[in-house]
């Protein structure tokens, strides 16, 4: 069957063996809301419960830390970026996701290794409540070198009008809090690989704080904030989120606040990973281009009124998850 389009390196049969092989691994993350099986023209799904639902939405990627998965062969964690950078960016407005969509895109179909990734991705939607919904998978030989491969992904979720944490109501006084990252997540990877390969970086030299080798611990996953955001909400006032993603530290954080206010980080006040530092060195970074493409160590900002900092570090504590105070808004 359609030899041609094989022959110029398109194999639509094993597309099709593709979705069959993954179809068990979706299931397990399907909603009672999911009322259409992978493999139709679209996912179908029901809006149930909410009074005054918002729909949030948002698209990313994982970027060139794709590479790095396929020189050391491991892509499970690259399934697990693609779901938490799109799922973390809605949670930033106090949206739980709902179902995610994502595309695959290569060369050439590798099935064991598509499939890995999206065993990644099934893992991280059931640890978020989401449905893995569908998805595109794409060969497109000409397009991507062999043996390269792009994943991208793109979230719905849903949050009640009278909920939606938008930053309105920052003030100066309010206080910032970080929430540790997980590593380096899924930003930089373009400027981390340039540096190894100029540098000559040993990627099996030891990391204490992960007790891991630097290939290990450059492909830790993104941490999946939804969680906790969700156990915070109905505990604190959160009266501002951001997810730091590209920008860093310097570019993330003042997209939530009204005008009138500013940010004022507080250097020092938080414990950045020393393999940051070695990157950080290795590249001579100054410190405003360190803080504008790596998260220093802080996956999640959170503003909150001065009378709930000691509240707030300490439900975040209590969740499992490290957070410090590391700065506050002043006027502008």
């Amino acid at each position: 069957m359609a030899k041609g389009y094989k022959n110029a390196g398109v194999d639509i049969d094993s597309g099709d063996q593709f979705v069959e092989e993954i179809a068990d691994i979706v299931a397990k993350t399907r909603r009672s809301e999911v009322i259409a099986d992978v493999g139709g023209f679209a996912g179908l799904f029901a809006l149930r419960k909410y009074k005054n639902p918002v729909l949030v939405s948002s698209t990313d990627g994982v970027g060139t830390k794709v590479m790095l998965a396929n020189q050391f062969k491991k892509w499970e964690g690259i399934g697990v970026d693609c779901v938490a950078m799109c799922v973390n960016d809605i949670g930033c407005f106090g949206a739980e996701p709902l179902f995610f969509l994502d595309y695959l895109a290569s060369a050439k179909l590798n099935r064991p290794v598509l499939k890995e990734v999206v065993f990644g991705m099934a893992k991280a939607c059931k640890e978020v409540g989401c449905a893995l919904l569908g998805g595109e998978t794409a060969e497109m030989p000409g397009v991507y070198p062999p043996g390269e491969f792009d994943c991208a992904g793109f979230t719905v979720g849903v949050v009640e009008k009278e909920e939606i944490i938008d930053g309105k109501t920052i003030e100066a006084g309010d206080i910032i809090l970080g929430v540790a990252s997980s590593g380096f997540h899924s930003n930089g990877y373009s400027l981390i690989r340039k540096i190894i390969e100029t540098e000559k970086i040993n990627l099996q030299m030891h990391c204490a704080e992960t007790d891991l080798n630097l290939a290990e611990t450059l492909l830790l996953p993104t941490k999946l904030y939804t969680p906790l955001i969700q156990a915070l909400k109905k505990k604190i006032t959160l009266k501002g989120i951001a997810h730091i993603t590209g920008g860093g530290l310097i570019e993330n954080p003042p997209r939530v606040l009204p005008k009138g206010t500013r940010l004022e980080l507080k250097m020092g006040s938080w414990p950045v990973p020393e393999y940051m530092e070695f990157f950080r060195r290795k590249g001579n970074l100054d410190e405003d281009e360190f803080h504008r493409v790596f998260n220093a160590g802080i996956g999640l900002v959170l503003i909150v009124a001065a009378k709930d900092t000691e509240a707030t570090l300490q439900a975040v504590h209590n969740f499992g998850e490290k957070a410090w105070c590391i700065g506050a808004i002043n006027s502008d």
